[in-house]
């Protein structure tokens, strides 16, 4: 245990408790917490996934949990080996904020292999458990913590599970919660997406970029420090103006910077090419669909 974090108490009683779990039929009655409590009051997605998983699906954690510091969202996850552990690695590497939830008592760290991700989310983000201190995990304590980490976000993204998978629960219960369900699609050849797959022909929003998840919420995505310094100045007033508007005409943006239509559209052109923008019917332009 960290001996410089104190064990907060939660009831759904107190103003703290996360409004997303009051709406869900089995809330649990005490959130047992260690770290930050003030990001339970944020925007949250769940990112989850197999203990066992490839370098694909590793990869892919990250950059969804960088990605989502990136747009200011908590990931939420259960601290599992595998897909779990590098979201909030992830989340953590790109500045943002983490909440695992945990099969066991907050003041134990399971599995053992991961104390130094445990300190670190206990140091920088939060720790969360429905269970009081001391409680060993046992096997049917990890299901029951999967509602909680489904319930506390607004979606769920599955990014690697086979077909036995934990992960699965959490998917079926974000959609008995009424939670957006996202899944990366992965190898057919592959048993670490036999889960991923099977979760998509039932019906969950298949994931093309990153980016995906983030429009599939309501949210405008940022730029990373990568995009933003290949655009010239003249790009990135552009982009400024088609990403806080979300949609606008050719004829908006030169009465807007009082530019030529030939001037826009040589600008809009560039950064199509960098993948940046597109445009539907009626040359309506959105920023980084």
């Amino acid at each position: 245990m960290n001996k410089n974090k104190k064990i907060r108490i939660i009831r759904k009683e107190d103003r703290e408790y996360p409004a997303s779990l009051l709406n869900i039929s089995d809330a649990p009655e005490t959130l047992y917490c260690m770290g930050r409590t003030e990001i339970l009051s944020s925007r949250m997605l769940a990112v989850v996934g197999s203990r066992k998983c490839s370098q694909y699906g590793r990869t892919t954690a990250m950059r969804i949990g960088e990605a989502a510091a990136l747009n200011e969202i908590t990931v939420v996850s259960g601290m599992a080996k595998g897909i779990d552990s590098f979201a909030h690695m992830g989340a953590l590497k790109g500045g943002g904020r983490t909440i695992a939830v945990l099969g066991c008592g907050v003041d134990i760290c399971y599995p053992r292999e991961n104390r130094a991700l445990y300190e670190q989310i206990a140091s920088e983000g939060l720790l969360v458990s429905e269970l009081p201190p001391g409680t060993e995990p046992r096997p049917y304590t990890f299901p029951l913590r999967n509602r909680i980490i489904s319930g506390l976000a607004e979606a769920v993204t599955v990014v690697e599970a086979g077909t036995g998978s934990g992960a699965l629960i959490t998917a079926e219960r974000a959609a008995e919660q009424g939670r957006e369900v996202f899944a990366v699609p992965g190898n057919i050849n592959s048993q670490y997406s036999l889960g991923t797959n099977k979760l998509l022909t039932d019906g969950a929003t298949p994931i093309a970029v990153v980016d995906d998840i983030f429009r599939g919420i309501g949210i405008n995505p940022a730029m990373t420090e990568e995009e933003a310094s290949d655009l010239g100045k003249d790009e990135k007033e552009v982009y400024d103006i088609i990403k806080a508007t979300g949609e606008v005409t050719v004829d908006y943006l030169c009465r807007t910077l009082n530019r030529t239509p030939v001037f826009i559209n040589g600008i809009i052109t560039v950064l199509e090419i960098k993948g940046l923008i597109s445009y539907n019917l009626g040359k309506i332009f959105i920023a980084k669909f």
